[in-house]
């Protein structure tokens, strides 16, 4: 076009002709690099010289002083093309690095908002991954010796015994050919881990950042999880501290008892049959309580450490639930029980005994928390799933919402009943771990003024 225009419209001078060539180089070479541009420009010389420099139409130059201008437009076309191929690859580094960090940013933002801190070490993988448009990541970690992994591809692309010896020597492996990527996790000059990572074509600078920002996501969840023992170790304390308050308390009352009948027993003081009957009917009631006390606290050590043997087989629920009655007769003497149990029930398969405690446990607490005559209410009926779901009701102040998650835990007791109500808060607990062990659920409804609920679901057998 340019010598179709030059030499059929315009009829420019030579010295015009090569300035347009020239600037025709920059433009490919700003647009398509230097292997482009270098083409142009030795095609714009021999162009500019076939049709443009004396003889016209031939390659050779008749005048010497055109040698030196033709050499002159091809060196300065190549150079040229150089530098705009240089000022192109800074922009197009640019964009990337642009690009790079604005992805740094978004990583770091997921690092730092992230709500639970100690699933955080487990997403890292993920995160890059999504950050980054990678393929494939894993991280090991030399603190708990573990790998983390995105994917099975990633397990089968980074093994841990790889990452475990690049984490040991400390030095980052960068293979640009296959796109993998090992990276330190630095805390310093210390060491923490390895990032692996497939698809990769970041730069060392944004490797490094990534390596840091995800060590110091590491620490922060190590340091949380050293918080977090720290704080379980003082509520350890505090709670060993409220267990021996409660079990003091609990034991006091029946031995005050126990010591109060026995001292009178033993006075000169003249008691007709009936008093003495009574007296000893209250040693031996205190001393059936206190012997429980004991009991419990020795299930809880027991279902814990995972030592209390089980007895299993095919039973009705209906079978725990008459028995558990007759236990807290005398507990709920003030309370009319009113049970409903569906007809046709399947058996399910436990120790009796073990369950007939739940709910000795539960009908008991309904009855320490009801008002006087109120009624107790015991269901049994098929649950959605085909499981028997066991359901005790009262009438009690109920349970704040806030309190719900916490009641079956150990020697926890509802704040605003724990000076009215007397007990060690392992009742529920027990319960709790009798249930899981039958692989069952046990949870409770309440509202506050009106009630609760607690129940219990087993599989049918």
């Amino acid at each position: 076009m340019v010598v179709v225009f030059y030499s059929k419209v315009l009829h420019a001078n030579p010295t015009t002709v090569g300035f347009t060539f020239l600037l025709a180089v920059l433009i490919v070479s700003a647009s398509w690099g230097l292997r482009y541009a270098t083409f142009m420009a030795i095609l714009a010389t021999l162009t500019f010289n076939y049709f443009f420099l004396p003889p016209l139409y031939q390659f050779t130059i008749a005048d010497p002083q055109n040698w030196v201008a033709l050499f002159a437009f091809l060196f300065t076309a190549v150079i040229a093309s150089q530098l705009a191929e240089r000022a192109r690859r800074a922009v197009l580094q640019s964009d990337q690095r642009r690009n790079e960090v604005e992805r740094l940013y978004g990583f770091s933002q997921q690092l730092l908002v992230s709500d639970n801190v100690f699933s955080l070490v487990n997403r890292i993988p993920n995160y890059v991954v999504d950050c980054f448009g990678l393929t494939a990541a894993a991280m090991f970690l030399e603190g708990k010796q573990e790998t983390y992994f995105f994917d099975a591809h990633s397990q089968s692309l980074f093994p841990s015994e790889q990452l475990k010896a690049i984490s040991g020597r400390g030095e980052p492996v960068l293979d640009r050919e296959q796109r993998i990527c090992y990276m330190p996790l630095r805390m310093g000059v210390r060491s923490v881990g390895v990032i692996g990572l497939a698809g990769c074509d970041l730069s060392r600078e944004t490797l490094e950042a990534i390596g840091s920002l995800a060590a110091i996501s590491i620490e922060r969840a190590r340091t949380a999880e050293q918080l977090t023992h720290a704080e379980a170790g003082r509520e350890s304390d505090r709670l060993r501290s409220v267990l021996l308050d409660s079990v003091t308390h609990e034991f006091r009352t029946p031995l005050t008892a126990i010591k109060a009948s026995a001292e009178t027993l033993l006075s000169d003081a003249q008691l007709a049959p009936p008093e003495r009957h009574e007296l000893l009917t209250v040693i031996n009631e205190e001393s059936d309580r206190l012997n429980r006390l004991v009991g419990e606290a020795a299930e809880v050590a027991q279902l814990d450490a995972r030592q209390l043997a089980f007895h299993f087989a095919p039973h009705a629920i209906s079978e725990a639930i008459e028995a558990a009655i007759r236990q807290t007769q005398s507990a709920l003497e003030r309370h009319p029980v009113e049970k409903t149990i569906s007809a046709n029930l399947p058996q399910v398969k436990i120790d009796l005994e073990r369950i007939t405690e739940v709910l000795v446990h539960l009908l008991e607490n309904a009855g320490k928390y009801s008002p006087p005559d109120s009624p107790i209410h015991i269901i049994a009926e098929l649950g959605k799933q085909g499981e028997i779901v066991t359901s005790v009701a009262d009438h009690g102040p109920g349970i704040e919402e806030m309190e719900l998650d916490m009641i079956f835990e150990k020697f926890y007791r509802g704040r605003n009943q724990r000076a009215r109500i007397q007990g060690t808060g392992m009742g529920l607990a027990i319960a709790r771990a009798i249930i899981e062990l039958h692989g069952g659920i046990i949870g409770v409804r309440s509202q506050i003024g009106h009630g609760s609920v607690f129940f219990f679901s087993l599989r049918a057998s």
